[in-house]
């Protein structure tokens, strides 16, 4: 009878591998064919049906980060103007006939995501830990008022209140700026990280906190000393979710900036080029977007599998 047990305990348990196999490939379908498009040479994109074999080509990353014109009729370039061209722009003009320009503007909305999403995302946690400290470990007046205020800030969608922050915004400067993005991304993530860590640090025992203090330490101390390692977990995730949204984000992006702090989801939909709109160079930028998200991830895994309570004193 063990044997049958242990015999069934193993198919159970390759039936349930298989089964989660197969459940990540099918979310990760899109990704795949994101990046199967990104490596497709321009004549292969729109080849119906797709190929699935096919040559790779980097001719799409290299479009999405150039600006380009098509030669004019009866002005193709000579053999030896060819071979003076530089790699990348011979692979441009085999593909799709094209002069490489100048540069392109996915380099700039690529660092405009980097810094407003890195900067909103850090301030968003620090200020969400101490209000999440403050919450959970001082008598404040009227807290749960004050708690549900400012839940009450994610009961809507932002697209809500589109127009009134467009109409703030342009009264105050604050279009197009990095700092107005950054200070409306806080405003949106604070308050999800102010519940989040709140429900972290409650299960942060007080004693560890207690003894610190009747050693000496000040207030502040203990929280940078105590609190703050402790809630490394807690602090990891919310800082994850933080910038998933912030790096994601369409609406407002779209809304307030046009050029000078325009992020890479408001600037990606709209690249028609001379030939159409370009497909592979769409899902080449699609890829290199959800790079630093992706890596961000995978940075702070260990810390959001870890428990919270790791050798906590059990009330």
């Amino acid at each position: 009878m063990a044997i049958i047990a242990n015999r069934k305990r193993r198919i159970g348990r390759w039936v349930l591998i298989i089964v989660l196999i197969v459940i990540t490939f099918i979310y990760l379908v899109p990704f795949l064919y994101i990046i199967h498009t990104a490596f497709k040479p321009w004549t292969g994109i729109k080849v119906y049906p797709p190929r699935v074999i096919f040559k790779p080509s980097i001719g799409s990353f290299i479009r999405i980060f150039t600006s380009r014109t098509v030669y004019p009729p009866g002005e193709v370039p000579t053999e030896e103007e060819i071979a003076r061209m530089k790699w990348y722009e011979r692979i441009v003009y085999k593909e799709t006939n094209e002069e490489v320009v100048r540069l392109g503007d996915f380099p700039r909305r690529y660092l405009n995501s980097i810094i407003i999403c890195s900067i909103s995302t850090l301030i968003t946690v620090i200020l969400g830990t101490i209000a999440a400290y403050g919450f959970s470990r001082f008598n404040v007046r009227g807290k749960d008022d004050l708690l549900f205020f400012i839940l009450s800030t994610r009961m809507l969608p932002p697209v809500v209140v589109v127009i009134p922050v467009f109409l703030m915004f342009r009264f105050l400067g604050l279009t197009d700026t990095h700092i107005g993005l950054i200070l409306l991304y806080i405003a949106f993530n604070v308050s999800f990280a102010v519940w989040v860590l709140k429900g972290f640090i409650d299960e942060i025992p007080t004693e560890y906190e207690e003894a610190a203090m009747v050693d000496g330490y000040t207030r502040f101390q203990v929280f940078r000393k105590i609190v703050v390692p402790q809630a490394t977990t807690g602090i990891a995730a919310t800082a994850v979710f933080c910038f998933i949204f912030s790096w994601n984000e369409y609406a407002f992006a779209f809304l307030l900036s046009r050029k000078i702090a325009q992020t890479v989801p408001a600037w990606l939909p709209y690249q028609m080029g001379v030939l159409g709109y370009d497909w592979g160079a769409a899902a080449a930028g699609t890829f290199i977007f959800l790079l630093p998200a992706m890596v961000f991830t995978i940075i702070l895994r260990k810390h959001l599998v870890r428990g919270i309570t790791f050798g906590a004193i059990r009330k």
